[in-house]
């Protein structure tokens, strides 16, 4: 095999946050590719929505740069770990890395993961330390902790010489001396095209190529992305596909797309050692081998992590189904699910006993709640239950899914998190302080986290930063209690008033301001106490031609405590449930009248003696 030494194939990885995506912005500007593009927004690579408003990468993106006679071909990666699937897959695409690491906060739990992938394939990093404009940047640090990070993974001597660059990619420049200030991000390229090897390439052997990645286009089907081992692939020719469970498929290539720059340009061939995208291979899945008819060099599977948290999707039956939002039926719904299953290979989707309900199973609570955001911005209109870890029997022991957890809390609020995490059968492992700062790092049940984020943030009083990722399967560690409020559950339908809710603002907190419809059975707040409350918030003052002997005070009502998205799925408990509309977002029983749910209650307990 020849290398072609005029191609380099890199993966950006890091931790999230840590930059990655607006450094592809400033390679891609430096580099030209951004000049037909006219006025493009920042964080360009994030062309969703939802990735520009949460700040983080979603999905994996490839783009293709020239410089200086070189094609560098990129693969942005998301840093979030319910997305590290994606970037698991990604290393058998690229001959090399370049791990980012904030110059502040250095290495992350995701950090950790990103890097020990890349090592299990055989790939040498280039390390990039990030935001060295920070005030409080610590580079010699941070290059000391990659070191201690690589020598606890175990590696090779040879990975132990690393070499790296400093940046501030927001700024726009890179310097391979972190006391200067560079000028453009040429270091960047330079590092690349010096410490990535060209690819091993031979266009004349029979075709190979591995699927990585899917899109899905409504008019083409479902796009298989990936690299060309081998050989050159052509227009309209015909391949042969090995599928998953050892089958043997024949297709047309009805389209070829190469990348360059943002773009994907449609071509009649492309040789190996380049990344492709090809349309009209069907039902074409991720890992499976494309090859020539008969000549098929099957290439090892890869691996799809496996879900660890389910949820069921419920078609909309509330009181107010249908106000807000376009009320699917089970068989719409079913369609939206499977339609997602075309690209999100690490998405389970199945069907139940009941034809309006839906076990959907996914990598985290970030990866269901990006789904169902994406779902009621289409604008349809459904329920969710509350999100469940998924169990597993090995050798006969009850096994359950842990979260490698790291959280940065003032030194003040080290008691409080500490104790909330021993409650949730967390394991300290090491604790550090620094500066007024205390870094602590657990193992911990992944069902331990569900609904931790919003009490973490309230006992830090928001100064805390807490992240996580996968950490296998473990034993379980037994039952673990609940939120131990209970709920403030409206009596009857209407239109919530003042007078009603100034009532029972003792009672707890309240989620709804005056002026909101409500139905019998939905949440309007937490209880102070243990027990569920049903209340009349509709309740209004009695009129009276009787005079006061004193002036009625205005009334004035405290600041609603207002639910995001997130936080409703992580509030909620097994009886109750999230009505997601286009314009709403909800909390509610699961049995709306109070005699319904006594009994309900009554039963479940019986069949749980």
């Amino acid at each position: 095999m020849a290398a072609n030494d005029k191609i380099r194939n890199v993966a950006i990885i890091a931790h999230v946050d840590h930059g990655k995506t607006t450094l592809v912005d400033k390679l891609l500007a430096q580099a030209g590719s951004l000049k037909t593009h006219g006025e493009v927004a920042e964080r360009i690579m994030d062309s969703n929505d939802l990735e520009r408003e949460k700040g983080i990468t979603i999905l994996a993106k490839n783009t293709s740069i020239e410089y200086n006679g070189y094609t560098i071909n990129i693969i942005d990666t998301p840093g979030h770990a319910d997305f590290g699937g994606e970037v698991e897959r990604i290393m058998k695409m690229v001959d090399g890395v370049l791990l980012v690491v904030d110059a502040f906060e250095g290495c992350m739990p995701q950090t950790r993961f990103v890097l020990r992938k890349a090592i299990e394939v055989g790939l040498h990093p280039i390390v990039l330390v990030n935001k060295m404009d920070r005030e409080a940047a610590r580079p010699a640090e941070v290059v000391d902790e990659v070191l201690d990070l690589l020598i606890d993974l175990e590696v090779e001597e040879d990975h132990l010489d690393f070499p790296v660059v400093y940046a501030s990619a927001v700024s726009g420049w890179a310097s391979y001396d972190a006391d200067k200030i560079g000028t453009n991000m040429v270091p960047v390229y330079e590092s690349i095209i010096k410490h990535v090897p060209a690819p091993q390439t031979d266009v004349d052997a029979s075709l190979q190529f591995q699927v990585t990645l899917l899109d899905y286009n409504d008019y083409l089907g479902r796009i298989a992305i990936g690299r060309i081992n081998k050989g050159v692939l052509r227009s309209g020719s015909v391949v042969a596909i090995a599928k998953r469970d050892g089958s043997v498929e024949q297709a047309r290539i009805a389209k070829l797309f190469g990348f360059k720059g943002l773009e994907r340009i449609e071509t009649d061939h492309i040789d190996a050692g380049n990344m492709a995208a090809i349309a009209g291979l069907g039902q074409i899945g991720v890992g499976e081998t494309v090859g020539e008819p008969g000549l098929v060099e099957v290439l090892p599977l890869l691996k799809i992590d496996e879900p660890t948290l389910q949820m069921s999707f419920i078609v909309n039956n509330s009181p107010f189904a249908g106000r807000e939002g376009d009320p699917i039926t089970a068989r719409k719904l079913s369609a939206r699910l499977m339609r997602e299953l075309e690209t999100d290979v690490s998405l389970r989707v199945e069907e139940t006993d009941r034809p309006e309900i839906f076990k959907v199973s996914g990598r985290g609570e970030l990866h269901l709640a990006i789904l169902i955001e994406t779902m009621r911005r289409e604008g349809l209109e459904f329920q969710v239950s509350m999100p469940e870890v998924i169990f597993k029997d090995i050798d006969g022991e009850k096994m359950e899914p842990f979260e490698y957890l790291v959280v940065d809390v003032p030194e003040e609020s080290v008691g409080t998190v500490m104790e909330k995490l021993g409650i949730r059968k967390g394991e300290l492992l090491n604790m550090e302080t620094r500066n007024g700062w205390t870094r602590l790092e657990y193992s911990i049940p992944a069902r331990g986290l569900v609904g931790f984020r919003t009490e973490f943030l309230t006992d830090t009083r928001g100064y805390g930063i807490m992240n996580h990722t996968y950490d296998g399967y473990k034993p379980w560690k037994g039952a673990m209690s609940q939120r131990r409020n209970g709920a403030l559950v409206a009596w009857e339908a209407g239109t919530a008033r003042s007078y009603g809710l100034i009532n029972i603002e003792s009672r707890g907190t309240l989620f709804i301001s005056p002026g909101t419809d409500v139905y019998e059975g939905m949440i309007v707040g937490e209880n102070s106490r243990e027990q569920d409350l049903v209340v009349n918030v509709c309740k209004e003052k009695a009129a009276s031609n009787m005079r006061s002997s004193t002036k009625d005070d205005t009334v004035k009502l405290k600041v609603p405590r207002t639910l995001s998205l997130e936080q409703s799925i992580e509030y909620i408990q097994d009886d109750e449930l999230v009505e997601v509309t286009p314009k709403s977002v909800r909390l509610r029983k699961l049995v709306l009248t109070k005699s319904d749910r006594e009994r309900f209650e009554k039963n479940r307990k019986m069949s749980g003696m």
